[in-house]
C-alpha cells in the first residue's frame, strides 16, 4: 500500500492564503456625505480606543460610514456579515486540514486584532448570543482577545477597533442586544438623510439627473410611510440608489422602481399593488 504523499510545503501555503481573512485597505476614497458629527465622533472614539455603535435602517450609509473612516483614518478594514449560525470559531479561528497538515487559522476578528484593523460587525444582533460575548474583552479596558484553543491572548494594538451594527426597529423583542454588550460602545443614531442630501447622494452614486433622483427621493419617503402598515421598512437610500443605476443604464423609470424598489420590499399581493400605485403617481 502507497503511503500518502505529503503535500508539499507551497501546496499548503497557496491554501492558506485562500482561506485567510482579507484585510482591505482601501486606497480610494468611498463617497460618504455626513449628515452630523458622526465623523467627529467616530474619529475621537478612534483616537480614545473606543469601540463604537452605529444604530439605524437598512440602507441608510451605515457600511458606507465604516469604509469611509477606514480610509480617513488609513486603517484596514475587516467585515463580517452575522447572522444566525455564527459561531464563535467563525469568529476567532479553528484548526483546519489543509493538504496533510492540521493548521490554525485565525478567523476575522484575530486577524483584525492581530493587525490592528478596524472590525466591522454588520448586523451583530443576528450572531447567536454566546458569540457575540467573545468580544466583551475587547471592549473594556482590557482591549484583548482570549483564544483559549490555542492558549493565546492577545492584547489589542492602539489601532484596533471594534465596530458594530444593528437596527433597532427591525429585529424582534428576542434580538435585543444585552445591556451589558450595548454599554460598551460609543453609540451613534443613524437615519435616512434629509430629502436634498439623499438627491444629491442618488445623484452621485445612481449617475441621474437631480430631477430623476428628487422623484426617487420623493418615492422613498412615501414607501417609508408605509411602516408598519404592510411593510417593515420603507425603501432605504441603497435602493434608490440601485434605481437610478438601472434608470441610467437606460431602463424606463417605472420598470426601474418596480424591479429595484416594490419587488425587493414586498411579496403581498396587496402591498406590491400600493407600491406600484406609487410609482405610478411619482413617474
Amino acid at each position: 500500500m502507497t503511503a500518502p504523499r505529503p503535500a508539499a510545503r507551497n501546496e499548503v501555503r497557496a491554501d492558506i492564503h485562500t482561506l485567510a481573512t482579507p484585510l482591505v485597505r482601501l486606497a480610494n476614497e468611498p463617497y460618504y456625505h455626513a449628515t452630523g458629527d458622526e465623523v467627529e465622533v467616530f474619529a475621537a472614539a478612534a483616537g480614545s480606543r473606543l469601540p463604537v455603535m452605529l444604530k439605524g435602517p437598512t440602507g441608510c450609509g451605515k457600511t458606507r460610514f465604516v469604509e469611509h473612516m477606514a480610509w480617513r483614518l488609513k486603517r484596514p478594514l475587516v467585515t463580517v456579515a452575522c447572522h444566525d449560525d455564527l459561531t464563535t470559531a467563525d469568529l476567532v479561528g479553528r484548526y483546519l486540514i489543509v493538504g496533510d497538515e492540521t493548521v490554525w487559522m485565525d478567523g476575522p476578528l484575530t486577524a483584525a486584532v492581530r493587525a490592528g484593523a478596524i472590525c466591522y460587525l454588520d448586523e451583530i444582533v443576528e450572531a447567536r448570543k454566546d458569540t457575540t460575548v467573545v468580544i466583551h474583552p475587547l471592549t473594556d479596558s482590557r482591549r484583548a482577545l482570549p483564544v483559549e484553543k490555542r492558549g493565546e491572548y492577545i492584547e489589542a494594538p492602539p489601532d484596533f477597533m471594534l465596530v458594530i451594527s444593528w437596527n433597532p426597529g427591525y429585529q424582534s423583542v428576542l434580538k435585543e442586544m444585552k445591556p451589558s454588550t450595548r454599554q460598551r460602545f460609543v453609540a451613534l443614531d443613524f437615519d435616512y438623510p434629509q430629502a436634498d442630501t439623499e438627491a444629491r447622494i442618488v445623484v452621485h452614486e445612481g449617475g441621474v439627473d437631480a430631477d430623476t433622483a428628487q422623484k426617487l427621493v420623493k418615492l422613498g419617503g412615501l414607501t417609508r410611510k408605509l411602516k408598519g402598515a404592510g411593510l417593515d421598512e420603507g425603501a432605504g437610500t441603497r435602493l434608490l440608489v440601485h434605481a437610478a443605476q438601472l434608470i441610467a443604464s437606460g431602463m424606463a423609470p417605472a420598470t426601474a422602481c418596480t424591479a429595484a424598489i416594490a419587488r425587493p420590499l414586498a411579496d403581498e399581493p396587496d402591498t406590491r399593488d400600493a407600491l406600484d400605485d406609487l410609482i405610478r403617481a411619482v413617474f
